[in-house]
């Protein structure tokens, strides 16, 4: 006790110490980045609060408006391939000094960026909102929390995850010590979808930024006037830190903008269509760059008879109509146990017909716009299509009082029965608030009907069995799994996040998102230099002895053999064959 009790004594002391550590505040400087020109005030002139009417056309100018509105906000250059090659330049120039960087600035850089998210939400949420269209809370939820996370999980973890990983050396080279670096790529190209602008932008940069790389995003055009607002957040924390100018660029355009990017860069990360998807793969075939595609879902929904039904018909609605369905992984296909079925719909409609769509900072509407121009027609179609095929709809929101110009932006939420998968609403990612629902009698048979879609992203499960709910999920073809509740995975930002089949390839987020950022390099060096090095036996030398390959025989054996006797004697005809003298194949022609 006398030995141990000064140990005690010390420990105790170094966790107070740390605790203490943790109440002193850390010296994170604050930047200013200018709002005045992104803040809807009530003061905006004629000229630029028109209601605005997208051309169909695309022109040299990527124009922005509020999709809950059509209020005009401004325009923003379609930037040209040498336009956008120049701007990849100067982000591969800017990147080199970065790569030299410390963690410490790294980290340093991720904490002015965390200190002004926290500190001006609303501003971030509201200009999402005027944006896409989504609510105020919808823009807390997406992307507020999903950024602060990643942040938080690069300050703790990052910097471990990057460091040299030791492996083991295998039994040929015990004398060896092996290990996996992780080196910055270059610059890194991200093409991101407009339904979360913010968080969209954050994620990829995040990740490249803090593995030492630069990069150029391009933003979507309908969600451009957003995106170059935060790059002036990023690039206000990156100047508070010393970084090189250039390092994180944000581009606007359409598609030549995009193509000219895949052509510059030394990676892809791409978050849209299949369709697209597809078109920057031929592209990235050109230059060999890998290539990491989150594309659609299809999510199922799946809900067993022993579930609390209230509780789960909140989380499957939130699940359904986020942001108007501007959800990332949304849930689209629900399934229903036979025996709870009627239950579950009477609930779902209850709750559905009290939520109004509107403008999202005009009133306290539940839900917003839709963010893409003449979306709400496809979604229709869909629904058409779904009730001449024997559908019904149960279910309706109402739309609150909104201008007559922006009728089109606006989409009721859905509740529809009696759904099959011959229905396109069943295989055809909406993206909107619909909520079809079809029942299902056994496990087998929802496994079957999850796994019946071209996309594989992710799923939910829910019953009052964990050991059930997980059985269902783990035979599900997807990326991502919750199991009673719906896309918890993506807010552990330890996780990889992506998908198979159309929902695409490779991971962000996590380990695997972080290093896939990275080049990845195996080194082995000599684990006692220069006392043991690398010498080849004389029999395998040149010119090869004339026992050679027998020699190489007993060393695969003595190695790798599966019995220990038989490895032994394998050793002990090693031993013999170095210990006698050999001449080799070409003295002997000599002769």
């Amino acid at each position: 006790m006398a030995f141990w009790w000064p140990l005690l004594v010390i420990a105790f002391a170094v966790a107070i110490c740390k605790f203490l550590l943790m109440l002193i505040p850390p010296n994170v400087p604050s930047i200013d980045v200018d709002a005045s020109d992104v803040l809807d005030d009530g003061s905006q002139t004629k000229e630029n609060s028109f209601i605005y009417i997208p051309s169909r056309r695309q022109t040299d100018k990527v124009q922005c408006y509020e999709p809950a509105t059509m209020k005009y906000l401004g325009y923003y250059p379609a930037l040209k391939a040498d336009e956008v090659k120049e701007r990849v330049a100067q982000a591969r120039k800017a990147q080199k000094a970065w790569a030299k960087s410390s963690f410490k600035q790294r980290r340093q850089f991720l904490r002015i960026l965390l200190k002004y998210i926290i500190e001006h939400q609303a501003l971030i949420c509201e200009v999402s909102s005027r944006d896409t269209g989504k609510t105020m809370i919808d823009a807390s939820l997406g992307e507020i929390m999903t950024t602060c996370e990643k942040i938080t999980w690069l300050l703790a973890e990052g910097e471990k995850w990057l460091k040299p990983e030791y492996r083991s050396c295998g039994r040929s080279m015990l004398h060896k010590s092996a290990k996996v670096e992780f080196h910055p790529l270059g610059v890194i190209g991200a093409i991101v979808s407009w339904n979360y602008p913010f968080h969209n932008i954050f994620n990829p940069m995040l990740a490249a930024v803090f593995s030492g790389n630069s990069i150029v995003i391009k933003v979507s055009e309908h969600a451009s006037w957003s995106g170059c607002f935060y790059l002036r957040i990023i690039q206000a924390a990156l100047a508070a830190v010393g970084a090189p100018e250039n390092l994180v660029e944000v581009i606007t355009g359409f598609a030549e903008t995009g193509e000219a990017l895949v052509s510059s860069v030394d990676k892809m990360i791409f978050v849209g269509s299949p369709g697209v998807g597809k078109m920057i793969m031929r592209s990235a075939a050109d230059t060999l760059i890998p290539v990491t595609l989150e594309l659609g879902g299809k999510d199922a929904f799946i809900v067993c008879e022993d579930v609390d039904v209230p509780h789960v018909v909140q989380i499957a609605v939130r699940g359904a109509l986020q942001s108007s369905g501007q959800n990332c992984a949304g849930a689209e296909r629900f399934y229903v146990h036979k025996d709870i079925y009627a239950s579950f719909v009477a609930e779902v409609v209850k709750i559905v017909k009290a939520i109004t769509a509107g403008p999202p900072l005009v009133g306290k509407y539940d839900m917003g716009a839709i963010c893409m121009q003449e979306h709400s027609e496809k979604l229709q179609s869909l629904v058409n299509d779904a009730l001449d095929k024997g559908a019904e709809i149960v279910g309706r929101g109402s739309v609150g009082n909104i201008g007559e110009g922006a009728v089109d932006q606006y989409f009721p939420p859905t509740v529809i029965v009696n759904v099959n998968h011959t229905m396109k609403l069943m295989q055809e990612e909406a993206f909107g608030p619909i909520m079809p629902i079809m029942k299902f009698s056994s496990d087998d048979e929802v496994v079957k009907l999850a796994n019946d879609s071209k996309y594989g992203l992710g799923c939910a499960v829910f019953s009052g069995s964990q050991r059930r709910a997980k059985a269902i999920a783990s035979q599900i073809h997807c990326g991502v799994a919750a199991i009673n509740d719906f896309a918890s995975s993506y807010m552990c930002q330890s996780l990889p996040f992506g998908g198979v089949k159309d929902s695409g390839f490779g991971r962000f987020a996590g380990i695997e998102g972080l290093r896939a950022c990275c080049l990845v390099k195996s080194v082995v060096e000599d684990r006692w230099w220069p006392l043991v090095k690398t010498k080849i036996p004389k029999p395998i030398q040149y010119p090869l002895s004339e026992n050679s390959f027998e020699f190489q025989e007993s060393l695969v054996e003595a190695l790798y053999g599966l019995n220990v006797w038989d490895r032994l004697r394998a050793l002990v005809d090693v031993l013999k064959t170095l210990s006698e003298p050999n001449s080799s194949k070409s003295n002997k022609r000599a002769d």
